[in-house]
Protein backbone atom coordinates (compact mmCIF):
# COMPACT_ATOMS: atom_id res chain seq x y z
CA UNK A 1 0.00 0.00 0.00
CA UNK A 2 3.15 2.13 0.51
CA UNK A 3 4.47 1.55 -2.63
CA UNK A 4 1.32 2.84 -4.42
CA UNK A 5 0.71 5.84 -2.28
CA UNK A 6 -1.43 4.34 0.63
CA UNK A 7 -4.89 4.59 -1.44
CA UNK A 8 -6.27 2.67 -4.29
CA UNK A 9 -8.21 4.88 -5.52
CA UNK A 10 -7.31 6.99 -9.09
CA UNK A 11 -8.91 10.22 -7.45
CA UNK A 12 -4.68 11.66 -7.77
CA UNK A 13 -3.87 10.25 -10.91
CA UNK A 14 -3.99 12.20 -13.98
CA UNK A 15 -1.98 11.15 -17.30
CA UNK A 16 -0.95 14.89 -19.20
CA UNK A 17 -0.27 13.66 -22.23
CA UNK A 18 -0.95 13.76 -26.27
CA UNK A 19 -0.72 11.76 -29.48
CA UNK A 20 1.33 12.30 -31.83
CA UNK A 21 0.11 13.42 -35.18
CA UNK A 22 0.42 9.91 -38.56
CA UNK A 23 0.10 7.31 -36.32
CA UNK A 24 -2.01 5.16 -38.64
CA UNK A 25 -4.63 2.53 -37.57
CA UNK A 26 -2.62 -0.40 -38.01
CA UNK A 27 0.99 -0.58 -36.41
CA UNK A 28 3.51 -3.49 -36.70
CA UNK A 29 5.66 -4.73 -33.80
CA UNK A 30 9.07 -6.11 -34.78
CA UNK A 31 11.88 -7.32 -32.41
CA UNK A 32 13.97 -3.93 -32.15
CA UNK A 33 16.31 -4.58 -34.65
CA UNK A 34 17.07 -1.68 -37.74
CA UNK A 35 13.62 -2.12 -39.95
CA UNK A 36 15.26 -1.01 -43.30
CA UNK A 37 14.96 -4.97 -45.02
CA UNK A 38 11.32 -5.12 -43.36
CA UNK A 39 10.12 -1.64 -44.25
CA UNK A 40 11.92 -1.73 -48.02
CA UNK A 41 8.42 -1.69 -50.03
CA UNK A 42 6.33 -0.64 -47.11
CA UNK A 43 7.66 3.09 -46.22
CA UNK A 44 5.26 2.10 -43.05
CA UNK A 45 4.34 5.51 -40.73
CA UNK A 46 4.69 3.33 -37.44
CA UNK A 47 6.58 0.59 -36.08
CA UNK A 48 6.09 -1.19 -32.56
CA UNK A 49 8.57 -2.52 -29.86
CA UNK A 50 7.68 -4.99 -26.94
CA UNK A 51 9.66 -4.33 -23.61
CA UNK A 52 11.49 -7.34 -23.52
CA UNK A 53 13.56 -5.98 -26.53
CA UNK A 54 14.14 -2.84 -24.70
CA UNK A 55 14.57 -4.07 -20.97
CA UNK A 56 16.18 -7.22 -20.63
CA UNK A 57 13.58 -10.18 -19.06
CA UNK A 58 17.35 -11.59 -17.73
CA UNK A 59 19.45 -9.05 -16.03
CA UNK A 60 16.31 -6.55 -15.81
CA UNK A 61 18.50 -3.97 -17.44
CA UNK A 62 18.00 -1.51 -20.26
CA UNK A 63 19.60 -2.61 -23.06
CA UNK A 64 22.35 -0.76 -24.85
CA UNK A 65 21.36 -0.34 -27.96
CA UNK A 66 18.78 1.61 -26.85
CA UNK A 67 20.38 3.37 -24.29
CA UNK A 68 23.05 4.55 -26.48
CA UNK A 69 21.43 5.85 -29.24
CA UNK A 70 17.84 7.30 -29.65
CA UNK A 71 14.90 4.83 -30.57
CA UNK A 72 14.55 6.23 -33.50
CA UNK A 73 17.47 5.41 -34.63
CA UNK A 74 18.11 2.02 -33.26
CA UNK A 75 15.13 1.11 -35.47
CA UNK A 76 16.60 3.00 -38.43
CA UNK A 77 13.13 4.86 -38.83
CA UNK A 78 13.35 7.87 -41.82
CA UNK A 79 11.84 11.03 -40.18
CA UNK A 80 8.25 10.83 -40.95
CA UNK A 81 8.40 7.10 -39.62
CA UNK A 82 6.85 6.95 -35.55
CA UNK A 83 8.85 4.36 -32.81
CA UNK A 84 6.31 3.29 -30.30
CA UNK A 85 7.50 0.94 -26.89
CA UNK A 86 4.96 -1.18 -26.42
CA UNK A 87 5.18 -1.89 -22.78
CA UNK A 88 3.69 -5.18 -22.16
CA UNK A 89 5.46 -8.20 -21.25
CA UNK A 90 5.11 -11.14 -19.08
CA UNK A 91 4.44 -11.08 -15.12
CA UNK A 92 8.13 -11.17 -14.33
CA UNK A 93 9.28 -8.45 -16.31
CA UNK A 94 6.86 -5.65 -15.47
CA UNK A 95 7.29 -6.48 -11.85
CA UNK A 96 11.24 -6.35 -12.37
CA UNK A 97 10.50 -3.15 -14.50
CA UNK A 98 8.23 -1.58 -11.69
CA UNK A 99 10.61 -2.76 -8.64
CA UNK A 100 13.77 -1.19 -10.35
CA UNK A 101 12.35 1.90 -11.93
CA UNK A 102 13.42 4.18 -9.24
CA UNK A 103 17.00 2.92 -8.56
CA UNK A 104 17.89 2.74 -12.27
CA UNK A 105 15.95 5.60 -13.40
CA UNK A 106 14.20 3.48 -15.94
CA UNK A 107 11.40 5.73 -16.10
CA UNK A 108 13.56 8.77 -17.43
CA UNK A 109 16.18 6.98 -19.38
CA UNK A 110 13.32 5.53 -21.22
CA UNK A 111 12.48 9.24 -21.81
CA UNK A 112 15.48 9.64 -23.27
CA UNK A 113 15.15 7.19 -25.84
CA UNK A 114 12.92 10.02 -27.36
CA UNK A 115 10.22 7.36 -28.03
CA UNK A 116 7.34 8.91 -30.16
CA UNK A 117 4.37 7.25 -27.98
CA UNK A 118 4.63 4.40 -24.53
CA UNK A 119 2.42 2.28 -24.30
CA UNK A 120 2.56 2.34 -20.33
CA UNK A 121 3.00 -1.49 -18.93
CA UNK A 122 0.09 -3.50 -17.62
CA UNK A 123 -0.02 -5.03 -14.34
CA UNK A 124 -2.02 -8.48 -14.45
CA UNK A 125 -5.47 -9.44 -13.08
CA UNK A 126 -6.25 -13.17 -12.26
CA UNK A 127 -9.50 -14.35 -11.79
CA UNK A 128 -8.15 -16.03 -8.58
CA UNK A 129 -6.08 -13.52 -6.81
CA UNK A 130 -7.78 -11.67 -4.23
CA UNK A 131 -9.50 -8.68 -5.28
CA UNK A 132 -6.63 -5.97 -2.81
CA UNK A 133 -4.12 -7.51 -6.18
CA UNK A 134 -6.69 -6.00 -8.91
CA UNK A 135 -7.16 -2.92 -6.69
CA UNK A 136 -3.10 -2.74 -6.71
CA UNK A 137 -2.18 -3.56 -10.05
CA UNK A 138 -5.30 -0.99 -11.55
CA UNK A 139 -3.54 1.57 -10.07
CA UNK A 140 0.28 0.76 -10.57
CA UNK A 141 -0.90 0.74 -14.44
CA UNK A 142 -2.21 4.06 -14.18
CA UNK A 143 0.27 5.48 -11.77
CA UNK A 144 3.39 3.86 -14.21
CA UNK A 145 1.13 5.75 -16.94
CA UNK A 146 1.71 9.17 -14.91
CA UNK A 147 5.27 8.71 -14.41
CA UNK A 148 6.05 8.32 -18.02
CA UNK A 149 4.03 11.94 -18.40
CA UNK A 150 5.80 13.55 -16.09
CA UNK A 151 8.85 12.83 -17.65
CA UNK A 152 7.61 14.13 -20.41
CA UNK A 153 6.88 11.14 -23.04
CA UNK A 154 3.68 10.57 -25.02
CA UNK A 155 2.01 7.93 -23.07
CA UNK A 156 -1.08 6.30 -23.35
CA UNK A 157 -2.56 4.39 -19.91
CA UNK A 158 -3.09 1.05 -19.82
CA UNK A 159 -6.83 -0.28 -18.64
CA UNK A 160 -7.58 -3.76 -17.47
CA UNK A 161 -10.66 -4.73 -15.54
CA UNK A 162 -12.24 -7.64 -13.91
CA UNK A 163 -15.49 -6.32 -13.01
CA UNK A 164 -18.29 -3.68 -14.10
CA UNK A 165 -17.84 -1.91 -11.12
CA UNK A 166 -13.64 -1.61 -13.03
CA UNK A 167 -14.81 -0.18 -16.01
CA UNK A 168 -17.08 1.93 -14.09
CA UNK A 169 -14.03 3.03 -12.28
CA UNK A 170 -12.19 3.86 -15.28
CA UNK A 171 -14.56 5.81 -17.10
CA UNK A 172 -15.00 8.61 -14.29
CA UNK A 173 -11.43 8.77 -13.86
CA UNK A 174 -11.26 9.12 -18.10
CA UNK A 175 -13.79 11.71 -18.45
CA UNK A 176 -12.22 13.90 -15.24
CA UNK A 177 -8.72 13.58 -16.58
CA UNK A 178 -8.84 13.25 -20.06
CA UNK A 179 -6.15 10.67 -21.03
CA UNK A 180 -4.74 10.99 -24.72
CA UNK A 181 -6.07 7.37 -25.28
CA UNK A 182 -6.22 4.21 -23.74
CA UNK A 183 -4.77 1.03 -24.66
CA UNK A 184 -6.02 -2.06 -23.93
CA UNK A 185 -3.88 -5.62 -24.31
CA UNK A 186 -5.79 -8.64 -25.54
CA UNK A 187 -2.73 -10.83 -25.93
CA UNK A 188 -3.17 -12.82 -23.54
CA UNK A 189 -7.15 -13.72 -23.95
CA UNK A 190 -6.91 -15.99 -26.95
CA UNK A 191 -9.55 -19.07 -26.22
CA UNK A 192 -13.27 -18.16 -27.04
CA UNK A 193 -14.49 -18.55 -23.80
CA UNK A 194 -12.52 -15.98 -21.81
CA UNK A 195 -13.22 -13.60 -24.80
CA UNK A 196 -16.58 -14.25 -24.69
CA UNK A 197 -17.47 -14.35 -20.70
CA UNK A 198 -14.79 -11.21 -20.28
CA UNK A 199 -12.76 -9.04 -22.82
CA UNK A 200 -15.69 -8.99 -24.76
CA UNK A 201 -18.14 -7.43 -22.90
CA UNK A 202 -16.11 -5.09 -21.79
CA UNK A 203 -14.51 -3.72 -24.76
CA UNK A 204 -18.49 -3.52 -25.84
CA UNK A 205 -19.30 -1.56 -22.56
CA UNK A 206 -16.27 0.46 -23.10
CA UNK A 207 -17.13 1.26 -26.89
CA UNK A 208 -20.89 2.31 -25.46
CA UNK A 209 -19.59 4.78 -22.72
CA UNK A 210 -15.82 6.29 -23.58
CA UNK A 211 -15.72 9.93 -24.83
CA UNK A 212 -16.74 9.33 -28.61
CA UNK A 213 -13.19 11.14 -29.82
CA UNK A 214 -11.49 9.07 -27.17
CA UNK A 215 -8.69 7.05 -29.21
CA UNK A 216 -8.66 3.31 -28.00
CA UNK A 217 -5.39 0.93 -28.92
CA UNK A 218 -5.81 -2.07 -28.86
CA UNK A 219 -2.84 -4.64 -28.74
CA UNK A 220 -2.94 -8.62 -29.77
CA UNK A 221 -5.75 -8.93 -31.96
CA UNK A 222 -5.33 -11.31 -34.78
CA UNK A 223 -8.25 -12.63 -35.87
CA UNK A 224 -9.79 -10.95 -38.85
CA UNK A 225 -13.86 -11.66 -37.12
CA UNK A 226 -12.37 -10.20 -33.91
CA UNK A 227 -10.83 -7.41 -35.35
CA UNK A 228 -13.99 -7.10 -37.83
CA UNK A 229 -16.23 -6.73 -34.49
CA UNK A 230 -13.90 -4.13 -32.75
CA UNK A 231 -14.01 -1.74 -36.09
CA UNK A 232 -17.74 -2.07 -35.60
CA UNK A 233 -17.56 -0.73 -32.47
CA UNK A 234 -15.23 1.54 -32.25
CA UNK A 235 -14.76 2.50 -35.22
CA UNK A 236 -11.94 5.24 -37.05
CA UNK A 237 -10.81 6.19 -33.52
CA UNK A 238 -9.30 2.20 -33.41
CA UNK A 239 -5.85 1.61 -33.77
CA UNK A 240 -4.29 -1.99 -33.35
CA UNK A 241 -0.78 -3.13 -32.84
CA UNK A 242 0.20 -6.90 -33.95
CA UNK A 243 3.27 -8.56 -33.66
CA UNK A 244 1.65 -11.22 -35.93
CA UNK A 245 3.29 -10.00 -39.65
CA UNK A 246 6.65 -10.60 -37.90
CA UNK A 247 6.30 -13.91 -36.38
CA UNK A 248 4.41 -15.09 -39.14
CA UNK A 249 7.03 -13.83 -41.72
CA UNK A 250 9.88 -15.59 -39.72
CA UNK A 251 8.53 -18.81 -41.32
CA UNK A 252 7.90 -17.87 -44.51
CA UNK A 253 3.83 -17.64 -43.82
CA UNK A 254 0.80 -14.45 -44.55
CA UNK A 255 -2.44 -13.91 -43.23
CA UNK A 256 -4.92 -14.50 -45.17
CA UNK A 257 -8.86 -14.19 -45.09
CA UNK A 258 -8.99 -17.68 -44.40
CA UNK A 259 -6.09 -17.55 -42.07
CA UNK A 260 -2.47 -18.28 -41.54
CA UNK A 261 -0.91 -19.71 -45.25
CA UNK A 262 2.53 -20.99 -45.26
CA UNK A 263 3.80 -19.37 -48.49
CA UNK A 264 7.41 -19.93 -47.91
CA UNK A 265 8.23 -15.93 -48.81
CA UNK A 266 10.99 -14.37 -48.13
CA UNK A 267 10.91 -12.64 -44.92
CA UNK A 268 10.44 -9.50 -45.87
CA UNK A 269 7.72 -10.10 -48.23
CA UNK A 270 5.71 -12.33 -46.17
CA UNK A 271 6.16 -9.14 -43.47
CA UNK A 272 4.77 -6.40 -45.86
CA UNK A 273 2.05 -8.78 -46.55
CA UNK A 274 0.20 -9.41 -43.60
CA UNK A 275 0.92 -5.71 -42.81
CA UNK A 276 -1.04 -4.33 -45.82
CA UNK A 277 -3.57 -7.42 -45.03
CA UNK A 278 -4.03 -6.73 -41.36
CA UNK A 279 -4.70 -2.86 -42.42
CA UNK A 280 -6.80 -3.23 -45.16
CA UNK A 281 -9.22 -4.57 -41.89
CA UNK A 282 -8.82 -1.60 -40.25
CA UNK A 283 -10.72 2.13 -41.26
CA UNK A 284 -7.94 4.78 -42.93
CA UNK A 285 -7.09 7.61 -41.30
Amino acid sequence: MADVGGTLTFDDISVDSTLPDGLPSFIPMTDGSAVTKLDASLNWPAYGVGLRRVFSPDTHTLYKRFTEQTARQALALKDHQKAVLVGYGEDPLVEAFWTRRGRDRLVERIAEQEWDLVLSCNYSIYGDWPRTEHLLNMRRSLLLAQEFAEAGVNVVPNVYWFRLEDLERYLSWIEDTQPAGIAINVQTVRDNADWDSWERPGLHWLAAHLPEDMPVILTGLSRANRIAEMVQIFGSRLTLISQNPHQYALHGAIMTPNGREDVHARTEDAFASTVQYMASLLPNR
